[in-house]
């Protein structure tokens, strides 16, 4: 049994998700073989000396236990947790692979991914993305004083809520149908599982004459929820 989860955004401000996860990672996912986590695993990862702190340390021991029980544990970084490296892989037992990943399963060719490089549609977010990720910015933010760096993210945070409060909570664009072809091409994948807009469905499309499946996965609020691919196939849990 393989189970995919994503878009947990978590932090210590919001202890229920946490709760939550350890429960999940106590529970369903020793069943597992393997556990995919697909991005968005914190609301914030900085640097891997995030890890000073007791909230994040205490979710890469979690993981590690997992791991020491036998399950493999492969994370897609996502939109807020890019910085993710090999300090928490370490810590953690995790691995962190690159996307797409690409996975076997039932005579199926699953392709693997956040989701958030498919929203093509918003032009400017594309800009920041392939700005924030250029191995420049990315050394430059990993030497800054740990300090400062703590700073940026309280601000960030305190903005968050402010944007929150002012227009409510913010609407994710859905992946460009075109961008998503272009994955299912380019991959010869029979199904695609991302997260990123936290609007879980499951879409069958044809791509090509060929009919393909994308299963969007679910954000967390206080409940677990994750899909499952085991002997009766793809199906989704929790919530």
């Amino acid at each position: 049994m393989i189970l995919f989860i994503s878009d947990l955004h978590l932090q210590a401000a919001e202890p229920e998700t946490a709760q939550a996860f350890l429960e999940f990672l106590a529970g369903p996912a020793r069943q597992a073989r393997e556990l995919w986590i697909l991005g968005d695993l914190f609301e914030l990862w900085t640097a891997d000396d995030d890890l000073r702190e007791a909230f994040p340390a205490s979710i890469a021991d979690a993981l590690a236990d997992l791991c020491r029980s036998g399950v493999a544990i492969r994370i897609v970084v996502g939109n807020r947790d890019f910085m993710l490296g090999k300090v928490f892989e370490a810590r953690s037992g995790a691995r962190i692979v690159p996307e797409p990943a690409l996975l076997e399963f039932e005579g199926k060719r699953l392709v693997l991914l956040h989701g958030d490089a498919q929203c093509t549609d918003d032009v400017a977010y594309q800009r920041y993305r392939r700005r924030i990720r250029s191995p420049f910015i990315q050394a430059l933010q990993r030497n800054l004083p740990y300090f400062v760096r703590r700073a940026i993210v309280r601000r960030i945070r305190q903005r968050s809520v402010m944007n929150r409060q002012k227009y409510g909570e913010r609407k994710i664009s859905d992946l460009n149908a075109d961008a998503i072809a272009e994955v299912f091409r380019a991959t010869g994948a029979d199904i695609m599982i991302h997260g990123h807009t936290h609007q879980p469905a499951c879409h069958t499309l044809a791509v090509d004459e060929r009919e393909c499946q994308r299963w969007v996965l679910a954000d967390w609020h206080g409940k677990a929820t994750w899909l499952e691919a085991g002997p009766e196939g793809l199906i989704a849990r929790g919530g």
